[in-house]
């Protein structure tokens, strides 16, 4: 880019060639941009230019700029992207991508198990177990209605911890488990009028319904949960792999994946 054109020149110049590289795909959903200084240096502008042109790109919906250490200049990807090849909380999927995660408490409680969550884990129906329910947000909007399920005897003290954060690293670092496997099933439903309000969308709209049982490395099931996406912010991704013309499909490596059309 030529370093001859004038200020107001030079910001426009920027500005374009920054959705160029983003239409075109080089820059993808949530890709980090890089620094000022790698962007002022590739773009042949200062970095006052630099910051001007990514300011109306910002306006306009194309960049996200997020503060802080970790921060920096992201492509707006609009939709979270879910990848079942691997395991990891909801915080660190959203860093991964530039969001800025977020998550509020709504109810925190050791109750009895119901059926479906005494199959999961492996108890008996009403076995004492940790209920977690959180709103997920994304940049500030809501993103998913979670309610998680823990064995309240494996970890002794779990209400008393902060949970608003990941509760995978929590359980790490304070009980020594770690997720090293998950069974998802994922279902399009229409939202209730509970769940639309929760996450901001009008009832009836297609949302994700994720019910997940979490196992150990020692092939334990240690959480149950029943989640709720939005899903105009989420899309879901699968990675299958094939060795000598074999393939395998997303149920043969642990996860099942449906998607029912949504009536009504």
């Amino acid at each position: 880019m030529s370093r001859d054109l004038d200020g107001e020149s030079a910001v426009e110049a920027v500005r374009r060639e920054v959705l160029r590289l983003i239409t075109s795909g080089e820059l993808r959903p949530g890709q980090r941009l890089g620094s000022e200084r790698e962007l002022s240096t590739r773009m042949g502008v200062s970095r006052t230019t630099l910051r001007q042109a990514l300011g109306l790109l910002e306006q306009a919906g194309a960049v996200r700029r997020v503060p802080g250490r970790g921060g920096g200049t992201f492509v707006s990807g609009g939709k979270v992207e879910r990848d079942l090849s691997s395991v990891v909380g909801v915080p660190a999927l959203l860093r991964e991508q530039g969001f800025t995660a977020g998550s509020r408490v709504v109810r925190a409680t050791i109750a009895g198990a119901d059926e479906a969550t005494a199959a999961a884990l492996g108890m008996q129906p009403g076995d004492l177990v940790t209920e977690i329910v959180r709103i997920r947000f994304a940049d500030g909007v809501p993103l998913s209605l979670e309610q998680a399920r823990f064995p309240a005897l494996r970890f002794p003290g779990l209400l008393e911890q902060p949970l608003g954060g990941s509760v995978y690293e929590l359980l790490a670092e304070r009980y020594g488990v770690r997720p090293a496997d998950a069974l998802e099933r994922i279902e399009a439903v229409a939202a209730g009028e509970e769940e639309a309000a929760v996450l901001g969308v009008e009832p009836g709209v297609p949302v994700l319904a994720i019910t997940r049982t979490t196992s150990d490395e020692q092939g334990r099931a240690f959480e149950f949960s029943q989640d709720v996406f939005r899903g105009d912010r989420t899309r879901v991704l699968v990675h299958v792999s094939g060795a000598t013309g074999a393939t395998h499909s997303a149920r043969e490596q642990g996860r099942l994946v449906r998607f029912p059309e949504v009536t009504g």
